[in-house]
């Protein structure tokens, strides 16, 4: 499992089709998904916020290794767009 698949797999497994948003993570080096209600998949479609980071960064959030906040906080995760949404993500992954 390619590690793209293994993040929408952990991203739809903590949030799933709950989120009433849109998301989208750019994982440099890797490619981008989106999450919505729909859920997330592979995608590079606009979305209210974006969330940038390495594969380090997004695999140890997912995990649960690494708050989003922290991330943030420590300039390992750049937000741009709608902050709220990023707030709300926020709480949904930790």
């Amino acid at each position: 499992m390619s590690m793209m698949e293994k993040a929408v797999s952990a991203i739809n497994e903590k949030v799933g089709g709950s989120f009433d948003g849109s998301v989208r993570f750019v994982i440099e080096g890797e490619g981008t998904i989106l999450l919505d209600p729909q859920g997330a998949r592979v995608s590079d479609d606009p979305a209210e916020v974006t969330l940038t980071a390495d594969q380090e960064t997004f695999e140890a959030i997912l995990d649960g290794d690494l708050n989003p906040t922290s991330a943030f906080m420590t300039g390992k995760l750049s937000v741009d767009g709608d902050m709220a949404q990023a707030m709300k993500l926020a709480g949904a992954l930790s």
